[in-house]
């Protein structure tokens, strides 16, 4: 059976750009599932109504609707345990990673991009993302993302936990990868598929793992409209 999946997207139907929503893709296409990603904009909560709330990611899985992005991860693990572990048997440690970036590599990317994600909706999304976001800020969006360059060096800093854990092995999961190099990984491709704002340095050791996640899945996150 196919599952359904509400994704974000931009003007672009091909744009799917929700951090939240990529960590649930790349952990479909891990456990092996079939699914049906269907281009969804903000403007449209009729469309999850039966979530009980307007936010994605949504899936429908036969009969069962799940949102949030760690329920959907540990709805597919207890559903299907007989394919590979999302969580490699611990969840806890996966589960802080997913906070940190919730915590902390989003709000750090999302002051740098935020006018940026603006130009690639849907018209008919851009007065509701307008004032919602800069209700949130307490500021234009433009005026949010001003001083990006001033405020780069200490984003980079931000990320040394990464580079620490890839200084020993090819993925935040280890030999492989795992829940937490989705979580993390989402955040960066929500960035790629929004803005040509460039986060890393050249020499940044997390750009070889960003190569290694957009690779997988026979390449699921490097053929999606992005600015590369």
């Amino acid at each position: 059976m196919t599952i359904v999946l509400h994704d974000l997207a931009g003007a672009d139907p091909a744009r799917r750009f929700s951090p939240y929503c990529w960590r649930i893709r790349m952990a479909l296409a891990h456990k092996g599932l079939d699914v049906d990603a269907r281009p969804w904009r903000f403007t449209e909560k009729e469309t999850i109504a039966v979530s009980g709330q307007g936010l994605v990611p949504v899936i429908v899985d036969g009969g069962r609707t799940v949102h949030d992005s760690w329920e959907i991860a540990r709805y597919l693990e207890a559903t299907y345990p007989d394919r590979p572990s999302l969580f490699g048997g611990a969840a806890a440690p996966v589960r802080f990673i997913a906070a940190w970036a919730d915590k902390v590599l989003h709000p750090g990317i999302g002051r740098m991009i935020i006018a940026d994600i603006f130009a690639v909706l849907a018209d008919k999304d851009r007065a509701y993302f307008r004032e919602s976001r800069e209700k949130r800020f307490g500021m234009t969006l433009e005026a949010a993302q001003a001083d990006r360059d001033q405020r780069l060096p200490q984003f980079r800093q931000s990320l040394e936990p990464v580079r620490v854990v890839l200084s020993g092995s090819p993925f935040l999961g280890g030999e492989t990868a795992s829940y937490a190099d989705y979580a993390v990984f989402g955040a960066f491709q929500w960035a790629r598929c929004t803005s040509p704002f460039k986060l890393l340095a050249d020499d940044d050791p997390i750009l070889a793992w960003l190569g290694r996640m957009r690779a997988l899945f026979d390449g699921l996150a490097e053929t999606v409209p992005a600015f590369d």
